[in-house]
C-alpha cells in the first residue's frame, strides 16, 4: 500500500508540472502576440507607439515532497528580445536563489534542487532580470515572480492533547455531551481533502458516541450506573482526505469517569440493633453506634439520625458522626438498674441532601428498631440530699451537735455506710462525724472569728471502700452578744479657750463585732459612779448610733489644763446589754477672736532635720564633680611637669673607636668604663638638676689641650676629655671610648700585618704552601723559603 501511495505521488507531481509548464507556455506565447509593438492611429492621424513589456509571467508551483532522480523543472523564464543566439544572460535573485531554485542562464529554465516541504515553507518570491551577456546591461526590467510549494497528503492529523479526562453525572440522558476532542492537520487545508478531518470512535462502544465533524463525545446508554461501572476509556480516531480510503489517520485516548448523583436511598444491613450500657454510666457516655449504608459519595451519601418514638426517646440521644456516617446514640439521662432494666426506640436514617429527579426511586430513609438494656452495677452510696445546711451556737463547748448526714447505697444488697471527713476541707479540725453520720465539734466556735464553716462528708460503702460520694456540709456560726461595743478607732478633739458654751466640740460613733441582731442601736453616756464626771462637757445621743460632744461651761485654760480625758460609756442593743467605756482625748488650744486653732501645747516644736531626696542628690552631684576637677587638675600637672632628674634613658653616648695599629690578641682592646666622667659628682651621690642653673658659667674648652689630629697618644686625648668633663656641669659627657693602640701579647695568630712579616726577620716556614695547589701558588711564591728569597735578592 506504501509503494501504491508513493507511485501515486509520483504521477501526481509530474502530471502537475507538466500543467504548469503547459500553461505557462500557452501563457507566454499569448503575452508574447499581445505584448509586440502594435500601431495606433489617434484622432488627428498620428500613429501612436504602445510601449511594449518584453516579458511576463505567472507565478509557479512546485508539487512538494519529490524525490525524482532529477530536478524538478518549476518553468521557464523567456524574454522576446531572446533570438536564441545565446546573446541574452538570465539571472534568478530571491528567496532560495541559487541554493534550492537554480537557472539555465542560456534557456531560461528554473529547477528545483531540494525536496521542499509545504508545512516548512509554502511559498518562494524571486526576481528575474535578462541581461546582455558580454556587457550586463540589461535587457529588460527586473520582475518579481512567485513559487508556490503545492501541498500533498503527508501530514496526519494530530491531537491537541496526548490524552482527555472528562467527567459526567450517572444516569445521564442519551446525547449528553461529555468533551470535545479537536485534532489538527498541516496539510494545506484550501487545497484538496488533505486536511479535511472525520471523526470516529474505536473503543467505548455503546457506551459513548463521536460526532464526526465536531469530535463531541455523548452518552449513548441510559442509565449508565457509577456504583455498577465508574471508569471509561474511549478511544477517539481522527481521519483526514475526509475519511476516504487513502487517508491518514491519528487517535487518542478519553478517560470517562461517571460522577456520582443521590440515586441511592440509605438502607440498614438489619432491622434491629440491641446494645447494653451499664447503670453506672454518667450523661454523654456513648452506649453504641448503627450505621445505614449508602453507596453514594460526598454530600450524596451524608446521613442524618433522629429517634422516631420509644420508650428510651427521652433517656438516650443520636447524633450523627459525618466522618464514618454513623448514628452515635448516647446516654442522655442517668439509668437505674433497681428501676429500668430495658429501653427500646426505633431509629431513622434519611438522607441530607435529596435529588428530586430521583424521588420515584422511593423514600429516601430507613428505619430500624434498638433495644438497649441496663446493666447493673455496684454503685457509690448516694446522699439523700445533695447539699446540707446546718447551724450550732458560737462558744459552746466540745462535743456539742451539730447536725447528722444520710446517705444510702442504691444497690439492693444494702451495704453498710461509713462516714468520714475531708480534712482538707476541715484543716482546723473543728468538727468530728460518727459511724452514723452526726456531726459535733470538736472545739468552741467564735462567730467573729469564722461566721461560716463549709466541710466535705465522704460516705464509703463498708464492704467496698472503692465506692464512695461526697457531699458538701454549710454549717453556720449562730451568733450571740459576747462584744460589746466600742470606737471604731482611737478619737482626739481640740477645743479653743475662748469656746461658746454648748458649742459642739465632736461627734463619736461605735462598732460591734457582734451580728446586727446583737449590735445596734447603741446608746452613749457617761459613767453613772462618777457625780457629775465633766461638767465642762455635755453628751447628746443622737439615736443614729452616734452622740454629740458639747462644752458645758466656757472657761478653759492651756495653763492649768491642757488634756482632758473624757470617759464615755457605750451600750448595745442585744437581749443581754453590753457595755464599754471608752475615752475622748480633748485637747486645749490656743484660738483666734474667730476661733481658729492656732496652737496647741502638745505640739512639737523640733524641725524635721532630715533633708529631702533632691537635696541629697544635688549635694552628692556636686562633690562628684569636685572630685573629677581634681583629678583632672592633677592628671594635666603630671602631664607638663619634667622629670628633675637625669635618668639612663637619656644619656649621650660617644663611641670613638680607633685603628691606628693592627691588634694582636684581645689585649689590643683597652675599654674604658667611663660611668663616673658623667658626673664627678654622682659619685658621692649627688645627681645635678636640669631645672637649677649652675653656680658658674661653662668654660669653652681650651684649644691648646688639644692632642695633633695625627697624634696616637690616646692618654693625651682622655685627659683633655676628662678636664673637660669635670668643668661642665650641665652637660652629661656620656662617652664611651675604644682603643685599639697596642698589639696583645696573648694573641694565638700573632700579628696579621703583611708589612711587619716583610720588614721582620720571621722563623716561620712556609715551604707547605707549595703543596696546597694552584690556588696558594701565588702565596707560596710571596712566603716561600727564605733561601730562595735571598737568592732572589
Amino acid at each position: 500500500m506504501k509503494k501504491d501511495f508513493c507511485l501515486h505521488g509520483i504521477l501526481l507531481c509530474l502530471g502537475i508540472a507538466y500543467c504548469s509548464h503547459v500553461t505557462f507556455t500557452r501563457r507566454s506565447s499569448k503575452l508574447k502576440q499581445s505584448l509586440h509593438g502594435h500601431h495606433e492611429k489617434g484622432k488627428e492621424g498620428q500613429v501612436l507607439h504602445r510601449s511594449k513589456r518584453g516579458w511576463v509571467w505567472n507565478q509557479f508551483f512546485v508539487i512538494e515532497e519529490y524525490t525524482g532522480p532529477d530536478p524538478v523543472l518549476v518553468g521557464r523564464l523567456h524574454s522576446d528580445v531572446d533570438s536564441g543566439d545565446g546573446k541574452i544572460k538570465y539571472i534568478l535573485s530571491g528567496e532560495g536563489a541559487g541554493t534550492i531554485f537554480v537557472i539555465d542562464d542560456k534557456s531560461g529554465n528554473i529547477h528545483a534542487t531540494k525536496t521542499l516541504d509545504r508545512e516548512e515553507r509554502a511559498q518562494y518570491t524571486l526576481m528575474a532580470q535578462a541581461v546582455d551577456r558580454e556587457t550586463n546591461k540589461p535587457l529588460e526590467p527586473p520582475s518579481e515572480f512567485i513559487v508556490k510549494v503545492q501541498d500533498i497528503n503527508d501530514n496526519p492529523p494530530e491531537f491537541l492533547h496526548g490524552n482527555y479526562h472528562a467527567d459526567v453525572p450517572e444516569m445521564s440522558n442519551v446525547g449528553t455531551s461529555v468533551i470535545q476532542v479537536t485534532a489538527s492537520d498541516a496539510d494545506d487545508p484550501t487545497y484538496g481533502n488533505s486536511a479535511k478531518l472525520v471523526y470516529s470512535i474505536v473503543e467505548g462502544q455503546p457506551y459513548f458516541s463521536v460526532e464526526p465533524q465536531s469530535g463531541i463525545i455523548r452518552t449513548a446508554l441510559p442509565n449508565m450506573d457509577r456504583e455498577a461501572k465508574e471508569q471509561y476509556h474511549v478511544v477517539i480516531q481522527a481521519k483526514d482526505m475526509g475519511g476516504h480510503m487513502g487517508g491518514l489517520s491519528g487517535t487518542t485516548k478519553v478517560a470517562i469517569t461517571l460522577t456520582d448523583v443521590n440515586d441511592n436511598p440509605p438502607k440498614f444491613p438489619q432491622s434491629v440493633y440491641t446494645m447494653s450500657v451499664s447503670e453506672a454510666s454518667v450523661p454523654g457516655d456513648e452506649v453504641g453506634r448503627l450505621r445505614a449504608k449508602d453507596p453514594d459519595l460526598g454530600e450524596n451519601g451524608e446521613i442524618k439520625y433522629r429517634i422516631l418514638d420509644g420508650d428510651g426517646a427521652e433517656v438516650f440521644e443520636i447524633t450523627t458522626d459525618y466522618h464514618t456516617q454513623e448514628g452515635v446514640i448516647k446516654l442522655k439521662k442517668t439509668v437505674n438498674y433497681e428501676t429500668k432494666k430495658f429501653y427500646s426506640m426505633k431509629v431513622e436514617a434519611s438522607n441530607v441532601h435529596i435529588d428530586s429527579r430521583f424521588l420515584s426511586r422511593g423514600p429516601f430513609k430507613d428505619i430500624a428498631t434498638v433495644k438497649i438494656s441496663i446493666e447493673d452495677a455496684d454503685e457509690p452510696p448516694i446522699f439523700v440530699d445533695q447539699s446540707f445546711t446546718l447551724e450550732v451556737d458560737e462558744n459552746e463547748p466540745p462535743d456539742t451537735i451539730v447536725g447528722k448526714v444520710r446517705a444510702m447505697d442504691p444497690d439492693a444488697a444494702r451495704t453498710m455506710i461509713r462516714y468520714s471527713i475531708d480534712r482538707h476541707t476541715d484543716l482546723d479540725r473543728y468538727f468530728n462525724i460518727q459511724d452514723d453520720g452526726v456531726i459535733k465539734t470538736t472545739k468552741p466556735l467564735d462567730r467573729e472569728e469564722t461566721a461560716w464553716h463549709n466541710i466535705s462528708v465522704i460516705a464509703t460503702e463498708v464492704s467496698n471502700l472503692g465506692l464512695s460520694n461526697s457531699t458538701t456540709v454549710t454549717i453556720k456560726v449562730v451568733d450571740k452578744n459576747d462584744n460589746a461595743p466600742e470606737f471604731p478607732k482611737q478619737y482626739e478633739a481640740f477645743v479653743c479657750e475662748n469656746a461658746q458654751v454648748n458649742k459642739k466640740v465632736f461627734t463619736v460613733s461605735a462598732v460591734d463585732k457582734d451580728d446586727t441582731a446583737n449590735g445596734p442601736r447603741f446608746i452613749f453616756s457617761f459613767p453613772k459612779e462618777i457625780v457629775h464626771p465633766h461638767s465642762n462637757f455635755t453628751i447628746r445621743d443622737q439615736r443614729d448610733n452616734t452622740a454629740d460632744i458639747h462644752i458645758g461651761r466656757a472657761s478653759f485654760s492651756r495653763q492649768k489644763q491642757k488634756l482632758h480625758l473624757l470617759p464615755i460609756v457605750i451600750s448595745d442593743g442585744g437581749s443581754t446589754p453590753l457595755s464599754s467605756t471608752n475615752t475622748l482625748t480633748i485637747r486645749v488650744c490656743s484660738c483666734s477672736s474667730d476661733e481658729t486653732i492656732l496652737s496647741c501645747n502638745d505640739e512639737p516644736l523640733s524641725l524635721n532635720a532630715g533633708l529631702s531626696t533632691g537635696a541629697l542628690i544635688a549635694i552628692l552631684a556636686c562633690i562628684v564633680i569636685l572630685l573629677v576637677i581634681v583629678v583632672l587638675f592633677v592628671a594635666l600637672r603630671r602631664e607638663k611637669k619634667e622629670p628633675l632628674i637625669v635618668f639612663e634613658e637619656e644619656d649621650i653616648r660617644e663611641n670613638i673607636i680607633t685603628y691606628d695599629d693592627e691588634g694582636g690578641g684581645e689585649e689590643d682592646t683597652e675599654a674604658f668604663d667611663i660611668a663616673t666622667l658623667q658626673n664627678p659628682d654622682g659619685i658621692n651621690g649627688f645627681i645635678p638638676r636640669k631645672d637649677i642653673k649652675p653656680e658658674y658659667q661653662y668654660s669653652p674648652r681650651d684649644l691648646g689641650l688639644r692632642p695633633a689630629p695625627n697624634s696616637v697618644d690616646v692618654d693625651d686625648f682622655i685627659n683633655t676629655r676628662i678636664r673637660e668633663a669635670d668643668n661642665d656641669p650641665t652637660a652629661p659627657p656620656y662617652d664611651s671610648i675604644q682603643i685599639y693602640g697596642y698589639e696583645g701579647r696573648g694573641s694565638v695568630a700573632g700579628s696579621l700585618s703583611s708589612l711587619e712579616s716583610a720588614s721582620t726577620d720571621s722563623d716561620l716556614d712556609y715551604d707547605y704552601l707549595q703543596n696546597w695547589g694552584p690556588r696558594f701558588k701565588k702565596l707560596a711564591d710571596l712566603y716561600g723559603s727564605k733561601d730562595t728569597c735571598e737568592d732572589d735578592s
